[in-house]
């Protein structure tokens, strides 16, 4: 553990500009009249390769980023996007938990790190946290609804990309950057964050560090549901107190790029460092470690184009690459001894080429790859080691049509894919199998614009998805889930058929949207509760097994933003999943109820203020072995004021803020999350904060 204590020491160092820099803006300063905020316009680059903008999309994407990401941030990446339409989070406790969009989690939603997937062991374990920190990420996309086609095989519940710009992809001059602090809350967290850009025209910098620490979680009474105990005589115990819910953590990048007129090259290095408590066994905490190399470029605006040209520029228009390497591995300390060591090491990349317009038709071809180790070993090892290969080729096409004032389109995409997923030989697993699969996906959709205010668009989409290791090859006791898990070799490729439709409405400050989809799976992979009893470590574990059934997903995606007055608009949003095993008509487990929210947001001048509220309906449409959940009503406020200072000839913007979460002080159990009904989420709270752009 001495290696950690001095990282931290020198992450402390680091942030030492954090407090400077905050401490700055009250010396002298000159007031600015207007507040301005840094908020730059989103680049979707998630939905669509070209970079369209969110009303081009076909696919349902939403961005968060500047101010609304930064007033939204939480402890992880699942309970900072919560409550967008079609996501909910796995909520293992207060310090990992990952985003589930439309009732699908683990593989089936690939979470990324400026476009290249991120190695980590968050999918095999609810306990395992996700190795990303929400508190240096300046922007996320979450595509809702199948995203294989593009960034990778497995994705066909959806992506979360998170972007950090750790290497910069434009040329920035001066120098640049933002600082954040909070305080408070119901688990008491006490957070920095410095992220610094600077550049000449030529050469672009980027350096961030931050730290965050937690107490245990306070929660509105027992941690245990009292359905718990009436179904099964579980002890009301530790009332008003999560324990072994705390956390620490700190990490920091940097990274540099040669930026040029038509393009970029460069290379960052990151590091991760968490600590926490898992909450599920109260003498068992996380230590993590996740070191990250990068390198990525893109050029663009190649040559001439005109007709007859038999140039590069006649062919190919653009070129990007992304390539990462990821060194991750975290220990599971029972009483501060080790007893599990789960490692996860390997590279994943892609080369990606626009071509020249083929008549009005626009695309680009990729080929992506990744090739990672897996390793565990110790007391909770229940999947052996394990090397995963992915390969694939892409295609993504779109058609214009319509006119200037109506523009519609069409797009196709498709991706041919190998898959490779061996096991090594184990005393406890038996002799190594190796296991290859084809997976393809195809999608076909469109946009078309009814007026100027009104769109409509839709998708189809055949996908395909290779098992995961632990799906395949697990066999042994899962202690945070309180099952033994149990996999199948025999799996084949998953595969799915859906359709997803949308109608937007858009009018000046106003917007709304609504979608429906439709998912059909031949063979989705559950894990199902089999009604066995497994004897381990004098205890008795129920077996669950992973299982191919036929499945149907479906479900509504709705929300709005209204102007109702001056400086003032109303919102709204919903969501509801329907999820079922059609081979013996059984819900599937840990389906999100139908939610609704609605809120109320004021600005004026550097002056804002929020209201919001999410009801989520009672849950009784529970899969076998599954208990109920009550429904809840999660109130939240916020207050801010933002003042401009001019100093040194710089402009530089604070804001100060303060949050109450959980007004009603609610029993909040979230359907999703496994730990449900041993950790409810934080009892009422409030936060204080301060962000600074410069």
């Amino acid at each position: 553990m001495h290696h950690h204590r001095a990282k931290n020491s020198r992450t402390l160092i680091a942030l030492k500009p954090l407090y400077l820099v905050v401490a700055s803006l009250f010396i002298n300063p000159a007031y600015a009249e207007k507040a301005d905020e840094i908020n730059l316009a989103p680049v979707v680059i998630t939905g669509n390769p070209f970079g369209a903008s969110l009303d081009e999309l076909v696919v349902p994407v939403t961005v968060l980023n500047g101010r609304e990401l930064s007033l939204r941030r939480a402890s992880t990446l699942g309970e900072t996007l919560n409550g967008i339409p079609g996501v909910t989070a796995t909520q293992f406790g207060p310090n990992a938990s990952r985003p589930v969009i439309r009732g699908l989690d683990a593989e089936r939603v690939k979470i990324m790190q400026n476009g290249v997937g991120i190695l980590d062991a968050s999918s095999l374990s609810f306990d395992h946290a996700v190795g990303i920190d929400p508190l240096v990420v300046e922007q996320i996309e979450v595509v809702r609804g199948p995203a294989a086609l593009l960034y990778g095989g497995s994705a066909v519940g959806g992506v979360v990309n998170a972007i950090d710009n750790r290497i910069p992809t434009e040329k920035i001059n001066g120098i640049s950057g933002r600082t954040e602090a909070r305080f408070g809350g119901a688990e008491n967290q006490r957070n920095g964050a410095v992220v610094i850009d600077a550049g000449n025209g030529q050469f672009a910098i980027h350096a961030d560090a931050y730290k965050r620490k937690t107490d245990d979680l306070d929660i509105p009474g027992f941690a245990v549901s009292s359905r718990k105990n009436n179904a099964d005589g579980t002890l009301q115990e530790n009332k008003d107190k999560l324990v072994n819910s705390s956390a620490e953590g700190d990490g920091g990048a940097l990274g540099g790029s040669l930026t040029f007129d038509n393009g970029y090259i460069g290379a960052s290095y990151s590091t991760l460092y968490n600590n926490y408590g898992t909450v599920a066994e109260q003498a068992v905490r996380i230590d993590m470690n996740s070191d990250r190399w990068d390198i990525a470029g893109e050029f663009k605006d190649f040559g001439n184009y005109e007709p007859g040209n038999t140039g590069l520029g006649s062919i190919i228009n653009r070129v990007k690459f992304r390539i990462a390497h990821t060194d991750y591995m975290h220990k599971e300390l029972d009483g501060g001894v080790v007893g599990t060591t789960f490692s996860n090491r390997g590279v994943e990349g892609l080369l990606e080429a626009g071509h020249a317009k083929i008549g009005p038709v626009s695309g680009v071809v990729g080929f992506q790859f990744n090739n990672t180790n897996f390793s565990a070993l110790g007391d909770e090892a229940f999947v052996p080691n394990v090397n995963s290969q992915n390969k694939a080729i892409y295609v993504y096409e779109e058609l214009p049509l319509g006119n200037a004032e109506l523009k519609h389109k069409i797009t196709f995409g498709g991706r041919l894919g190998h898959t490779s997923v061996d096991s090594k030989e184990n005393a406890n697993f038996g002799a190594g199998l190796n296991k290859s699969f084809n997976p393809n996906s195809y999608a076909l959709g469109g946009l078309y614009n009814i007026d100027k205010n009104w769109s409509v668009t839709s998708n189809l989409s055949h996908n395909e998805r290779a098992p995961s290791y632990f799906e395949l090859y697990a066999n042994g006791p899962h202690l945070a889930t309180g099952q033994f898990e149990v996999g199948n070799t025999n799996f084949n490729n998953e595969k799915s058929n859906g359709i997803d439709v949308q109608l937007r409405w858009k009018d000046a400050k106003n917007s709304f949207s609504i979608g429906a989809y439709y998912t059909r799976f031949s063979n989705f992979i559950a894990l199902i509760n089999t009604g066995n009893d497994i004897p381990f470590d004098g205890n008795i574990l129920p077996e669950a097994q992973f299982t191919a059934v036929p499945a149907i997903f479906k479900g509504l995606e709705a929300e709005g933003r209204f102007n109702v007055a001056n400086h003032i608009d109303f919102l709204l949003r919903g969501d509801y999943v329907h999820a079922k095993d059609t081979r013996n008509n059984q819900y599937l487990p840990r389906i999100a109820p139908l939610r609704l929210g609605a809120g109320l947001h004021y600005a004026l001048n550097g002056f804002s203020a929020r209201l919001d509220a999410l009801h989520a309906f009672a849950q009784n449409r529970t899969a076998q072995n599954e208990l109920a959940t009550d429904g809840y009503t999660d109130v939240s406020a916020l207050v801010a004021y933002k003042l401009g200072f001019i100093v040194n000839t710089g402009k530089l913007n604070i804001e100060l803020f303060a949050k109450a979460n959980n007004l009603l002080n609610q029993e909040i159990r979230e359907h999703a999350s496994v730990l449900k009904d041993i950790a409810p989420a934080g009892e009422r709270s409030f936060q204080i904060g301060a962000r600074a752009d410069f």
